[in-house]
Parts: structure tokens; C-alpha cells; sequence
């Protein structure tokens, strides 16, 4: 039996440290629980962490990073298509192993989660 939990990121990836945190979270699951399942879903601003190219200072964290280094990992990380086009990103370029969904999709990653965070 797989545990799943599932990460539902709201936030834009910066601004404040909401995105940031799931990642870590995200990324220390998958190193200290590696059988477990960890599914990202990116909703409303939180479609925005898989832009790539983003640039960040020196010293700051760049979620694209921990991002990949999450679907590394075997993350599964999937974005809402409706919040996508609600922002004009239906279209463009996203980060490696970023899937379009859509709400059906989540309700069933929920329904299917041992656990649900919510960011």
C-alpha cells in the first residue's frame, strides 16, 4: 500500500514564502519517505511556479529549482487548466513534467490522498 499525500499551491511563487514552503516540504517528503506518493497541484497564482526562466537575486530561492529537483524525485505535478487561461498562460512554456488538469483531476487526487496540504 502507497501512501499519497497531496500539495495544493494557491500562492504566486513569490511575495510571500507560501510556495517556498510546500517545495521544502514536498522535497524533505520525498527524501525521508521515498515510497510515499507526493502529488503538487497549482491553482489560482500558484500556476505561476511553473514558469520557467524566472529569475531570482542572488541568495533567494528560485521555485523552479525546487521544483525540478521535486519531479525528480517522481513528484507528479499538475496545474490547473482554468486558472492557466484565467491568467493568459494557457499557451505558454512550462517547467519540465508540468501536466495541464483540470478540477475533476484534483477531486480525485484528494479523494485518493492519505493526506491534503494546503498552501
Amino acid at each position: 500500500f502507497q501512501m499519497k499525500t497531496l500539495i495544493i499551491i494557491n500562492d504566486a511563487p513569490y511575495g510571500t514564502e507560501k510556495a517556498y514552503n510546500a517545495l521544502r516540504i514536498a522535497n524533505q517528503l520525498n527524501k525521508d519517505y521515498p515510497e510515499t506518493e507526493v502529488v503538487i497541484f497549482l491553482m489560482a497564482d500558484g500556476v505561476n511556479c511553473a514558469i520557467p526562466n524566472q529569475n531570482t537575486p542572488n541568495g533567494y530561492y528560485n521555485i523552479e529549482r525546487m521544483l525540478k529537483l521535486s519531479t525528480r524525485s517522481g513528484t507528479r505535478l499538475l496545474l490547473c487548466g482554468s486558472c492557466l487561461d484565467a491568467r493568459g498562460l494557457k499557451n505558454i512554456e512550462l517547467v519540465d513534467k508540468a501536466e495541464i488538469s483540470t478540477l475533476a483531476e484534483l477531486t480525485k487526487q484528494i479523494s485518493e490522498s492519505e493526506k491534503v496540504l494546503t498552501f
